[in-house]
């Protein structure tokens, strides 16, 4: 069932995040907890793209780098980027070097420098779901990853020539900035709470 487990402090926690310190930190202070901004959820958006496939963890310890390599995801600067700048990318080895991830980066950057400010911003949050409707779940496995909101935000997006943003990269995308608390029922984090310590 995978319910909320202990940590070191003896605070109970999501399961997934006890399995490293870098997971920690990230589920105590990061994961579920209101982000706003178009470049902060562009950042956002971008390092789900890059997750797909792979561990949270390799884009944690990596996000740093990613952060360099584009600029720190100022949507304008990332806009400017050239060909020069796409192959800087792809022979960077602290990013992931996904050709199609990469392009879908670069051309996601383009489309929103021609939205206005905000415009990011207010579509992705119109998707956060009533969190009266949502019951809080107490073990991993009653954790969708894939949800009618995420459905739509993805299709959403792509009606707007963002790519590489499916349903389930959508939803965790949502997880990760907020706009669902799915910290399970027994979480010291869930509601945005702080961890004992």
């Amino acid at each position: 069932m995978s319910a909320a487990l202990p940590a070191p402090d003896g605070g109970l926690r999501c399961p997934w995040g006890l399995s490293t310190e870098d997971y920690l930190a990230y589920h105590d202070t990061e994961w579920g907890r209101p982000v706003h901004g178009d470049d902060a959820l562009f950042e956002r958006l971008c390092l789900e793209a890059f997750q797909s496939g792979l561990s949270w963890l390799t884009i944690l310890r990596r996000r740093a780098t990613f952060r360099t390599a584009f600029e720190g995801f100022r949507i304008g600067a990332v806009a400017k980027f050239t060909d020069t700048d796409r192959e800087r990318l792809l022979a960077d080895p602290g990013i992931i070097r996904n050709k199609a991830k990469v392009d879908a980066t670069l051309a996601n950057a383009k489309v929103l420098a021609e939205w206005r400010a905000g415009e990011l911003d207010e579509l992705i949050w119109s998707y956060a779901p009533d969190p009266a409707g949502r019951p809080g779940r107490r073990a991993l496995s009653d954790v969708p990853a894939v949800t009618p909101e995420s459905t739509a935000l993805a299709k959403a997006l792509k009606k707007r020539s963002i790519r590489f943003v499916g349903p389930t990269t959508a939803y965790a995308l949502m997880q990760a900035c907020g706009l669902v608390d799915d910290h399970l029922v027994d979480c010291v984090a869930r509601g945005g709470g702080s961890a004992p310590g």
